[in-house]
């Protein structure tokens, strides 16, 4: 077939090319005349159409690619430039397609630049017929001439370069956007592709490429956030997880969509980013989050490995310039030094990091540098690696620490011990261990690699020997913590100092001490391992410790003991586990294995005490962790043998506790985890618990604005679990509790509504049960029947009457509380508070109502037969949980020996404060009973002191609340007062609340109330800024953030800075406008050098506030979009993309409040939450739509909102759609409205970018009936958008493309940045979809 299809090709081409001998030999001065070659191109068509039609598809391709052969081994210039005329007739009679052409054409070996008349008539040929092509046949086509471009050498001879200029002229075509022959958008990416930021075109496109790229600058600008290099996050421990925040894990770069021309700082390492975070505190879950860091997947991470480099080099320069710094006692760098080394361990533990490169890395960037001061603390940084790692890896993998001591350790002489009284005296040994370590696991592998003991460490490494044939260890100085790092690796060593540390905390076997409650005694020891030790261990000693520990434990559990553990035990653990670089034996220990195992042997006694610890003395427990707990406790709950007083009480004050202190960010993630199966985290049985529960979720999808613009929970992840709820413990809530939850809750339980007993009902069968207390006389009968599962439970109201009635209760009623048994009681309590209510309520007052809560009170407090904090949760000297009281006042009185669970840390009040919580929230919702709450404050509010977090309670509080609150603003006060005051005497000055608010705000008198002025705002955004930019010292006093609320100064300054602005007795949208006049007036307070900082903490503020206060941003665009400078149909001086550019303006000093509140917005929705941006859609479309009538208007809309598109498509795609809708909506408005439109390349340019990169097409219906009204040279450049190829006729297309000349010095004004078509996970990449149109 193939021989057969060249041959039949010959005859028909070669005919109409043979020329006579002496045409030859004259060559070119014979011409034919335009009819003989018209009449030679007729035959030689009219006979190729003939063979064409008998060839198979399947062979249209390889024929086409024959043809080209054939003119390209021709040598006549005549020759070739006849048979192109052949191809161009053959396209425009539309017997080839142009594509086909095209492709063999720019394919051809042959076409070579050094071949100049050939190279220059195949350019002219395929200019010709390339308007036939579909769109993405031109971009194929555009990317093989640039390629074919890319061969021609630097220099010819300029004597072909008028031919060469044939290819150049192609690729302008391809590029005149008033041709249209592509979506503009196509070209810059395959342009961006060969041609990346920085790199130069081939000198034969001269500016033709520049210009073209530099026309994107204004699509990239606006999908650029204004000053997005300035803006940082507050790191919390439950990680700033956000889109916002993601980088690229190889480069550090942003991830931009699109291959636009972004400004050169986006296409940056973003290295002071990372570094920020790095530097923070528990930032290292958000480490992972910004970098896609997973740790399953061990993957070695260079760029964070260079940044860990730089903070140790940025510590030893601190070090060296700390005006107090003592070797001794270290300075402020001291901290960053301690969390330096849980950051290296972490990140090199899971692979992130290669200790080895990051030793050579430290090398390099110390040698020359003369920093020698913080050495020691540095090689304390390495010993932690090396002592925990050095027996599982090589050798040489720890050998560059010995170059890193040539350089450090110049001394020639030894150096002197220090004082071992001091703990710093741990770091100057650092060096001695570190080679002892090395030398012991030479020693281990034989190897050669041995090292003699460097001369300036000598009267160290004697000391440590000496100390260890010491056998009798005191705990006096630092010198165990010395050999427990030094011999951590050698067992023969390390038993002696382990030993005596952990005897010290388990006391001898004679010691007891009695702990509260009876029949409980414990080991002996009570003074527990101090901090300073402990910090002074090595992260291998510490396992060793954590890990003994945990084993005693475990033995203890197994042996049954009724000795207890020793306090000095229990809170040594405690303190362990405070360390996060042992977390994996430590709090992951303690959960997965160490309960477990516990609650396997029935040990009770040593459960009830792990989870006391649980409750009051662990700190920033990952949530992840805390919620697998909740899950535990729930099984717990479940089993027979918990069901006993103590023990129950403890399981369910520990759920409650772990409940109500999930952070608003914590909520979803975690509880999503649990989707597939939510009955792990409910209680089955408890119903005050899965309304504490509900009470978070609905304070939680507050706080994140979840549900703003939403009103229904269908589809969301909260469904299943509110379902689950209802089915295990159906409740109602009150209407003024309802009132407060989002919208979509509330329809929820308003749809799941539960019939409930009327309080009379309950009242008529207490009394009928009452009656068959009095009638029955067997004692057994008796009990059977009141602690009978399935009986109402309503013995406790039973017991009030008695005592209402005879003031005693018999032995009997204490043998029906036994019986019942503590899971089963919770239920009577429930009844028994409803009960309450109904007989306060009803009570006539005077004696009856002092009667009945003398009685309330003997029940708590005489009888015991209901703890307070249980009382109240439903209703909501030594502790009594065994009905002793009632015991001792039966009649006849019992003696009772209960054996007692150990109690090291929990008491009544302790217990109290999470229902005292809910019980002020209660007290909030209910507007006449203000006053009430005010007294309740005086009296128990002294107890916040002992709150674990009472910032974060009084910022959840007042955000929930802020609508009740609105008005009280005294009431605002006084919680504020009654809640700081309780923490005066245990917190530092200036802790919390600003001195001005102290001073004016929080005495103020209800008609003299303090409106703040515009410095005090500024004074509390600049104290904010400090600890962001990490200056010591700052304006917050310095502590240790392991033992703190917050996990780092920026997270304390922020949560303190919103209650503060919550409690002032100014509205929600005046805070709002004073903090953005922050920026937005001049301010004396705000220097100019430094404003992206400023917009940056403001944007963190507001969005932590609720809702009233943010949204007055709207209200400010709308006023720069109905201002002059956006409303003038008039050519102004300015170009409205270098108008947008704020930091370009700024720095010029030519910036205007337009540019300003841009910048300002894109600071406050970087940092929003999903729910607080999806209220963009609804501000679009009914605020701003209305009033958008310009270009100017237009192209600040989209730059406003173009940023967040990306996160949209991530997070609530819905909004995304939403928006591309009515872009285009506005884009019509404005077609309607403008004779003239100047800028219409980069609003287009914009629009492909939005279908390409984000929307497909999701809203191609919408958006092509829109389309269609616009006018024709919009339209013409839009038409690859509507997929069709009848957009308009062949004259309005004319019609459009003479518009679009009369435009064109004005229509192509913008510019772009980077990111691959290919490789930015496009929604509907550029060659998706087949388009195609009428040939032009």
């Amino acid at each position: 077939m193939a021989l057969s299809m060249e041959t039949q090709l010959q005859s028909i081409f070669e005919d109409v090319v043979k020329t006579e001998m002496i045409e030859e030999a004259f060559a070119g001065m014979f011409m034919d005349t335009p009819e003989d070659e018209r009449t030679k191109l007729i035959s030689c068509l009219g006979a190729f159409r003939q063979y064409w039609g008998t060839l198979p598809q399947e062979s249209h391709e390889q024929c086409v690619q024959w043809i080209v052969r054939f003119i390209h081994s021709q040598h006549s210039p005549k020759r070739i430039s006849f048979l192109h005329d052949c191809l161009a007739m053959a396209v425009e009679t539309s017997l080839l397609p142009p594509r086909m052409v095209c492709v063999a054409l720019i394919s051809s070996d042959s076409l070579e630049w050094e071949r100049t008349q050939l190279w220059a008539l195949t350019f002219k040929l395929i200019r010709k017929i390339i308007g036939g092509m579909d769109y993405k046949g031109v971009r194929d086509l555009l990317k093989a001439v640039l390629d074919k471009i890319q061969t021609i050498p630097t220099t010819v001879s300029s004597a072909i370069v008028q031919q060469l200029l044939a290819a150049r002229e192609v690729v302008e075509y391809i590029l005149d956007r008033n041709a249209c022959l592509l979506p503009a958008y196509f070209a810059i990416a395959e342009i961006r592709k060969m041609y990346p930021e920085g790199q130069l075109s081939h000198w034969l496109l001269g500016s033709l490429i520049s210009d073209f790229v530099d026309s994107f600058r204004p699509t990239a600008r606006i999908n650029s956030i204004c000053g997005r290099c300035s803006l940082l996050p507050v790191v919390n421990n439950s990680g700033a997880i956000c889109n916002s925040w993601k980088l690229d894990p190889t480069t550090l770069h942003f991830p931009l969509r699109g291959m636009l021309p972004f400004d050169k700082d986006l296409f940056e390492p973003q290295t002071g980013l990372l570094r920020y975070v790095l530097e923070q505190p528990y930032s290292r879950e958000m480490v992972c989050n910004m970098l896609g860091l997973n740790k399953q997947h061990k993957q070695r991470c260079p760029v964070l490995e260079e940044q860990l480099v730089d903070l140790v080099v940025y510590a030893m320069e601190r070090s060296e310039t700390e005006e107090h710094f003592d070797a001794d006692i270290g300075g402020t760098s001291q901290l960053l030094w301690q969390h330096l080394s849980s950051q290296l361990i972490f990140f090199v533990l899971f692979q992130f990091a290669s200790f080895p490169h990051m030793v050579l890395s430290l090398h390099q960037k110390l040698a020359g540098r003369g920093l020698i001061k913080g050495r020691d603390h540095l090689m304390w940084v390495l010993l932690q690696f090396i002592s925990g790692s050095i027996q599982k890896n090589a050798l040489a993998d720890f050998l560059p620490v010995m170059k890193l001591f040539d350089l450090l350790y110049p001394e020639k002489e030894c150096i002197p011990v220090p004082d071992i009284n001091k703990p710093q005296s741990t770091h100057s040994f650092a060096m001695t261990c570190i080679w002892i370590h090395l030398n012991r696991k030479a020693q281990n592998d034989n190897s050669k690699l041995q090292i003699p003991i460097p001369h300036s460490l000598k009267l160290h490494h004697e000391f440590l020997q000496q100390s260890l044939r010491n056998k009798t260890l005191g705990m006096s100085d630092y010198k165990i913590a010395l050999l427990c790092n030094a011999y951590s690796t050698n067992s023969e060593c390390f038993t002696l100092p382990m030993g005596v540390l952990v005897e010290t905390i388990y006391g001898n076997g004679s010691m007891r001490i009695n702990l509260p409650g009876t029949n409980c005694m414990a080991s002996g020891s009570v003074t527990p391992l101090p901090m300073n030790l402990l910090d002074s261990l090595t992260v291998h000693a510490k396992m060793s410790l954590i890990h003994s520990i945990a084993t005693r434990v475990i033995k203890l559990a197994q042996a049954k003991s009724s000795i207890t553990l020793a306090p000095a035990l229990v809170e040594t653990y405690s303190r362990l586990l405070v360390y996060m670089e042992i977390e994996s034996l430590g709090i992951k220990g303690f959960i997965s294995q160490l309960l477990p195992n516990v609650f396997k042997s029935h040990a009770w006694g040593i459960l009830h005490t792990l989870l006391e610890m649980f409750s009051y003395r662990m700190h920033h427990i990952q949530p992840h962790y805390r919620v697998q707990l909740l899950s535990h406790l729930h099984s717990l709950a479940a089993v027979p043998q918990t069901n006993q007083n103590q023990l129950h009480l403890c399981v369910e004050s520990t759920a409650l506790r772990l409940i109500t202190a999930l952070g608003s960010s914590e909520v979803q993630p975690q509880f999503t985890r649990f989707l597939n199966d939510p009955k792990t985290v409910l209680s089955a049985e408890s119903e005050e618990l899965n309304r504490a529960l509900i009470l978070t979720l609905a304070r939680a999808t507050h706080v994140t604005d979840f549900f703003t613009g939403s009103d229904s929970i269908h589809g969301t992840w909260c469904k299943d679990i509110l379902q689950t709820i209802m089915n295990f413990t159906p409740h109602n809530w009150a209407s003024h509790t309802l009132s407060c939850f989002p919208a979509p809750l509330q329809a929820f339980f308003k749809q799941n509504n539960v019939p409930q007993e009327s309080r009379f009902n309950l009242k008529k069968n207490v009394e009928e049960e009452y009656r068959k207390w009095k009638s029955m006389a067997n004692e057994n009968d008796i009990i059977t029947h009141f602690s009978m599962q399935g009986s109402p439970p309503l013995f406790l109201c039973l017991l009030w009457k008695m005592l209402l009635e005879t003031d005693h209760i018999n032995q009997i009623g204490f043998r029906v509380l036994e019986r019942i048994g503590a899971r089963a009681l919770v239920a009577h309590v429930r009844t028994f508070a409803d009960f309450l209510v109904y007989e306060f309520s009803t009570s006539a007052g005077g004696q009856q109502l002092n009667k009945c809560i003398e009685i309330l009170n003997d029940m708590v407090w005489k009888y015991n037969i209901v703890t307070l904090d249980r009382l109240i949760l439903c209703l909501k000297y030594p502790e009594k949980l065994y009905f002793e009281g009632l015991a001792d006042q039966v009649n006849p009185p019992m003696q009772l020996q209960p054996q007692y669970l150990p109690i090291y840390f929990g008491n009544v009040c302790l217990r109290f404060l999470p229902v005292f919580d809910i019980v002020i929230h209660r007290f909030l919702e209910l507007l006449p009973v203000s006053k009430s709450l005010e007294t309740l404050l005086d009296h128990l509010g002294g107890l916040y002191k002992f709150h674990d977090r009472p910032v974060t309670y009084l910022y959840n509080t007042l955000h929930y609340y802020e609508r009740h609150l609105r008005d009280r603003t005294n009431l605002k006060r006084k919680l504020v007062h009654a809640i700081m005051s309780s923490l005066k005497d245990n917190r530092a000055p200036g802790w919390c609340l600003s001195e001005t608010y102290l001073k004016l705000g929080m005495n103020a008198r209800e008609d003299n109330v303090w409106i703040p002025d515009d410095t005090y705002y500024c004074k509390l955004i600049g104290r904010l800024l400090s600890p962001m930019a990490g200056k010591s010292p700052g304006p917050f006093p310095t502590c240790d953030w392991r033992f703190n609320e917050f996990p780092n100064p920026a997270a304390h300054a922020l949560h303190v800075t919103c209650v503060e602005l919550m409690a002032l007795a100014v509205s929600g949208k005046d805070v709002g406008n004073a903090l953005l006049n922050v920026v937005l007036t001049s301010q004396p307070l705000v220097p100019r050098e430094n404003i992206t900082a400023w917009m940056n903490a403001i944007g963190l503020v507001i969005t932590a506030l609720p809702e009233p206060y943010w949204i007055v941003l709207h209200d400010r665009i709308v006023s720069v979009i109905g201002s002059p400078v956006l409303t003038s149909e008039t050519e102004w001086a300015g170009y409205p993309f270098a108008l947008l550019d704020f930091t370009a303006c700024h720095q010029s000093y030519s910036e205007m409040n337009c540019s300003y509140v841009l910048a300002l917005a894109h600071a406050v929705w970087h940092h929003s939450s999903i729910g607080q941006l999806s209220l963009i859609p609804k501000f679009l479309s009914e605020t701003l739509k209305p009033v958008v009538q310009t270009e100017f208007q237009l192209l600040y809309v989209y730059h406003l909102v173009g940023p967040f598109l990306q996160r949209f498509q991530q997070e609530r795609t819905r909004c995304m759609l939403e928006i591309g809708v009515a872009f285009y909506e506005m884009l019509q408005a404005v077609d309607q409205h403008c004779q003239h439109l100047s800028y219409m390349d980069p609003i287009c340019d914009f629009l492909y970018h939005i279908k390409y990169m984000y929307t497909g097409d999701s809203v191609k219906e919408q958006v092509e009936k829109i389309i269609m009204t616009l006018r024709p040279a919009m339209k013409l450049r839009l038409r690859f958008i509507t997929h069709s190829s009848l957009v308009e006729t062949s004259s309005s297309a004319a019609a459009a493309a003479a518009a679009a000349a009369a435009t064109s010095s004005s229509s192509s004004t913008p510019q772009p940045p980077t990111s691959s078509l290919s490789a930015s996970s496009v929604v509907a990449s550029p060659s998706a979809t087949q388009h195609t149109h009428t040939p032009m």
